[in-house]
Parts: C-alpha cells; structure tokens; sequence
C-alpha cells in the first residue's frame, strides 16, 4: 500500500501528460466504483439503504456499470503500457477483473437473511463520492485559490476519505441515534393543529424557514463546541485538517455528527415542515457544507468591473462563501471563535463573531487566512482511530514550572 500510495502522491513531474498516471488513476477510480457497485447490486440486504432500493433505475444501474467497468479496463491497460511503474494500471485492470467474476454488470442478488434490518451505506458513499469529486475537482482546478496550489492528493487526503466512507456505511445508525430524540418528542406532544399549518405554508417560504432555523440553532451548538473544552476535544478533530478543500469537510467525529443532526433537524421534523422543502434543504445543506470548505476562491477576473464587486460584496454580507469558512479554520489570533454560522452570516455580525477582511487591492476578493489547523502540543493526531479516541482521553496537565 505504500507503494500505491507513493504513486498516487507522486510529484507533478512524474505526472506529466503520457507519463500514463492520469489513465492509472483514471483506471483505478474507475474500478473500484465499479467494484463497489457489483458488490451493492450482489448484495443490495446489506450493502444498500432500504429507503434507497425502491428508487434505483437498476437497468441504467446495470449500464452505467458496464461502462465504468469497460472505462476502468481501458485506462488501465493504457497506464500499464505508458508507465514504468505498474502498480496503478495493473490495480485497475485487477480491480475491473475481479468485479467481471462477480457478475459484472448482470450481478445476481445473493439471498440474505429475512429478518435484516441494518444495512451499510455503500451505496450512498459511491453516490456521494462521484457527485461531489466530478463536481468540485474540476472546479478546485479551475479556480482554487491562487498561489495555494492543491493537488487531490494532498495531505492527509486518505484520512479525509475514510471518514466519508465510515459516515456513509453508518448513514442509517447515525440517522437512527439522531432522529430517535425528534420522534420521541414529535409523538409526545399535541402539536398536530400547528404542525398542519407549518406544512401549508408555500414551499419555497418553508425551505427558507428551515434554513434560518437550523443556522440559528447550529450558530449556538457549534459556539458551544468552541466554548467547553470537553466538547471542544471532539470539534477538534474537525478543525484539525490544515488543508481545506472539498474531502476536508468530512472530518468530523461521529459523536458530533449524532449531536449536530440530532439538534439541527429538530426544527425539521419536530414543527411539521413537508417533505418536499426538507429534502430540498438537505440536498443544499450536503452541496453547501462541502462547498464552504473548498478550495475556491472568486477569482480577479471575475471582479474587473465595479458592479461585479458591488455584487460579491452583497453575496458575502447574505451567504456564507469559502472565504468566509475558511477564516473559522484559520490560525491567526483574529480568527479564534470567529465566524460559526453556516448558512447566513448576518448571525455572526448580530452575536460580534464576524471577521472577514478585506482584500489588498481594489480587484481583490478578499483576504485568506495563511494557515488553518489546530495548533499547540494538545493537538489531535493524525490517524483515524487516534481521533477517534482523542476526545476521551483525559488532556495533558500544563508542565510544572521549575524554580529558580
């Protein structure tokens, strides 16, 4: 694995045009996908969510299948004949092989238990996963910050995407602990009449109601995250990513995610909105939330003109941007417990938390922080099981001072 991983991160002039490591990681991304999508359709009882399975076109499933599996054959058979090193193709040959004696594309459902109630979230992960990487890698490409080149490779990119995969393949018990407190609440209390007249309100009007609401509510917890140094231990591990781009905002511990969910979507499902605004605000709150820790930044070009800059400026006053996030992560002491709103920066500006300085120069988008992370020796590790763990441990005592 080592030296898979040496490839992938390999430096830029080993990744030249013809080098063959675009076709083997092209390959190799392909395969695995397709892997993975033989293994949902061989397995759906266990490997698939149950509310997902009724709505999948599997005759489009199956096709798409067959050509990511064909396309990942193909690339690596090409980086196999372009590059010295063989690791990416031949994985990506193999990978596409073993998914074709499974079944490929015409995978049989294998007989589960009747009685199954979990299932993993695979699925969701390999949705989640292509949506967002064919959505924002391009986009980080074309328009990432200038003079903070990140390649999709950077570092600690591999811990980033196995917390997308651990919260994607624990999306059902992690929606079951935090939805279990709203139901209980909802079914215990006589607010029926109330909830009807929430859910006749205009669709549009609820999604922007639900919006407030959850901002409002995730303002005070994330503030509250910040505050407690025991509930610090475990936002910790969120803000101990030092490069922020589209994967970063997946590190979070999983007992932030039951707390957060379970609080946020209290004002969801509690007061009765329907169900066509809260779909449509979690599909934008899983858009936004991967957006607002990209690498991208308003580019000088886009802001040539006096009204484009009237224009960004006014965006930045109503919605959170990247910029904007980016300065909660940030290291300078001006940016300590600054900017916890998620969705409308005006809660910052109405409780004093906002920072978000101006540029240098009249076509700047403003200024970025230099360094995000969590600094000093108390720091959480590196690996995932030791952040995991680390808002457990009881922290270091400050050292004794010696006398003199």
């Amino acid at each position: 694995m080592t030296v898979l991983r040496d490839e992938l991160e390999c430096p830029p002039e080993r990744r030249r045009l013809g080098s063959g490591w675009l076709s083997g990681v092209a390959g190799l991304s392909l395969a695995l996908l397709g892997l993975g999508a033989v293994l949902c359709l061989k397995y759906p009882w266990l490997l698939t969510m149950p509310d997902a399975r009724p709505h999948y076109p599997v005759a489009a499933v199956r096709l798409a299948v067959q050509l990511v599996l064909a396309g990942g054959f193909a690339c690596g058979l090409l980086s196999l004949t372009l590059r010295p090193q063989k690791w990416l193709g031949g994985l990506a040959v193999a990978a596409a092989m073993a998914a074709t004696l499974l079944g490929g594309a015409n995978a049989a459902s294998a007989a589960g238990p009747d009685a199954w109630r979990w299932s993993l979230g695979l699925d969701w992960f390999l949705l989640n996963l292509t949506f967002t990487g064919l959505l924002f890698i391009p986009l980080e490409k074309l328009f990432g910050r200038r003079n903070d080149p990140l390649s999709t490779f950077r570092p600690e990119w591999r811990e980033d995407l196995f917390y997308l995969l651990i919260s994607s393949l624990l999306v059902q018990g992690l929606a079951y602990l935090s939805l279990s407190p709203v139901f209980w609440v909802r079914d215990h209390t006589g607010w029926t009449p109330f909830r009807s007249w929430i859910a006749a309100q205009p669709a549009v009007l609820q999604f922007l109601e639900i919006m407030f609401l959850t901002d409002l509510v995730q303002y005070w917890v994330h503030r509250a995250f910040h505050k407690f140094p025991r509930l610090w231990r475990f936002h910790a591990v969120h803000h101990s990513a030092e490069t922020l781009d589209w994967l970063a905002g997946s590190r979070m511990h999983l007992m932030e995610v039951v707390v957060l969910r379970g609080l946020t979507v209290v004002p969801m499902y509690l007061l009765g909105f329907g169900e066509g605004p809260l779909y449509a605000y979690l599909f934008f709150v899983y858009l936004s939330s991967t957006l607002i820790h990209s690498n991208l930044r308003a580019d000088r070009a886009w802001l040539r003109t006096p009204g484009m800059r009237r224009f960004w400026s006014l965006w930045e006053r109503v919605l959170v941007t990247p910029r904007f996030h980016h300065w909660h992560h940030g290291r300078e002491r001006a940016a300590i417990d600054k900017n916890f709103a998620v969705h409308f920066p005006v809660l910052d500006r109405l409780f004093g938390t906002h920072h978000l300085p101006a540029g240098t120069g009249p076509d700047d988008a403003g200024a970025w922080p230099k360094s995000t992370g969590v600094g000093g020796p108390d720091r959480p590790p590196k690996t995932f099981t030791g952040q995991f763990a680390y808002p457990f441990r009881r922290p270091p005592r400050p050292a004794a001072k010696t006398p003199t």
